[in-house]
């Protein structure tokens, strides 16, 4: 018996090859476009969603903004800017306990007013009641202002003390000549020894 061996269509299996990359190609174009529509549907779809509102509120009256607005703080009408030496200086009497915290930034607009250094009239009210813990009662008088042998300058109210002070410094010192806490102090409190204009500049650096 004689056995023949089987002969393979090459040319049959060249047609089913032809055939397969034919319906791959097909599916690819016919598939990529869905695909692209797709995703272009649910990228337009995240837009258009409505962000959800902030305690009721309408999201476009919403303000944002880069850092926390200032708070506007005033004293007897008096307006007060942005400024950090506001700040500096209510947290120097925060630090201290001192019940002229709440006159922090008006004592900083008073020193503007007459052109003082805000630093200033703080540091003489530390050395000369302990930031108002030891001043006479019932004078509102922290600075020692007008305090003599004829008896003690009173005011009727911190404000006003401060008021008085800074422009007190402004008219009588500085326009004098006096300019440093060693020149004032030879006027303000002469019998010092030196120690007051040395715990006046002390409590100013502290203000820096």
């Amino acid at each position: 018996m004689i056995f023949e061996m089987p002969i393979f269509n090459f040319k049959h299996l060249r047609g089913l090859s032809y055939i397969n990359s034919l319906i791959t190609a097909s599916m690819f174009f016919l598939i990529t476009p869905v695909v692209i529509a797709l995703s272009l549907y649910a990228l337009l779809n995240i837009s258009s969603e409505k962000k959800p509102s902030v305690l009721g509120d309408n999201s476009q009256n919403i303000r944002i903004f880069s850092s926390l607005p200032p708070s506007a703080q005033t004293i007897n009408g008096y307006p007060v800017e942005s400024d950090a030496r506001g700040e500096i200086v209510k947290s120097y009497l925060q630090r201290y306990d001192s019940i002229l915290e709440p006159y922090s930034f008006y004592i900083v607009n008073t020193a503007d007013k007459y052109d003082v250094d805000f630093r200033l009239v703080t540091a003489i009210a530390q050395q000369e009641s302990n930031l108002c813990k030891a001043y006479p009662e019932g004078t509102f008088n922290c600075w020692g202002w007008g305090i003599h042998s004829r008896g003690t300058l009173g005011f009727s109210s911190f404000e006003e003390g401060i008021n008085t002070v800074t422009k007190g410094i402004r008219d009588d010192y500085l326009d004098e000549g006096y300019t440093t806490p060693e020149e004032i102090m030879t006027k303000y409190t002469p019998l010092s020894n030196g120690s007051w204009a040395e715990g006046v500049s002390s409590f100013m650096s502290e203000m820096e």
